[in-house]
């Protein structure tokens, strides 16, 4: 089902939503730069199945509404090319209003993967909306490693991740010893079923983490 929402700056922006409007608890998830296309619907799917009212914004709406692409050389050019006109401002004021329209839902959780693993990380720190989250290979996070995380955070990374080195996920480590950080035999994008990095043990592995830290803290 997709909703509309509308962030504080004004700005509306479509949202696709899943499992029951009375789960007590919620999870916002924050998609790669490739929009909320079917792999991210189908994680808020899943998330719905172990009881989450679930709620992914569509971030690009700000540039085009309706981003949807797939995984080839030229979708990954045109992500990044939606990805730079789009502040972390921008981007926080639409998250924090999926937030918003989980207000039933007693506690609210942030993932995201990729662009959405680093939105997920900022959201954790400048945002009191959120009681937990996990970032998945957000790329971004080591420059913005010095942030406060005002929520338990859990983070998941490929040591074959070529833009994020070993060093990045060190310094990360370094900074917030209270982080979770978890690394994988795995590439970037590795918990897509969708793209040629996918690792089903890596994958199976990460998100049985993220179920069992959502549970802990939601």
């Amino acid at each position: 089902m997709t909703i509309t929402l509308t962030a504080a700056d004004g700005h509306t922006l479509q949202a696709y939503t899943a499992g029951a409007e009375d789960a007590e608890r919620g999870i916002v998830v924050l998609q790669e730069i490739f929009g909320v296309n079917s792999h991210i619907r189908d994680v808020c799917d899943f998330y719905a199945s172990k009881g989450y009212r679930v709620i992914a914004p569509a971030l690009f709406d700000r540039i085009e509404p309706g981003v949807e692409m797939g995984y080839t050389g030229p979708d990954i050019e045109r992500g990044k090319d939606f990805k730079a006109k789009v502040s972390y401002e921008e981007a926080l004021k639409d998250i924090e209003a999926a937030a918003a329209a989980l207000s039933s839902q007693k506690k609210i959780g942030v993932v995201g993967f990729c662009w959405g693993g680093t939105l997920t990380w900022l959201a954790a720190c400048r945002s009191g909306a959120f009681s937990a989250a996990s970032c998945w290979y957000g790329a971004g996070i080591a420059e913005l490693r010095d942030e406060k995380a005002r929520c338990p955070v859990q983070m998941h990374f490929g040591e074959k991740d070529k833009s994020i080195p070993p060093a990045d996920v060190e310094a990360i480590r370094n900074a917030q010893p209270n982080v979770d950080v978890c690394v994988y035999d795995a590439d970037h994008g590795f918990g897509c079923d969708q793209r040629g990095s996918y690792d089903p043990v890596a994958s199976e592995l990460a998100r049985t983490r993220t179920v069992e830290f959502f549970k802990a803290n939601l």
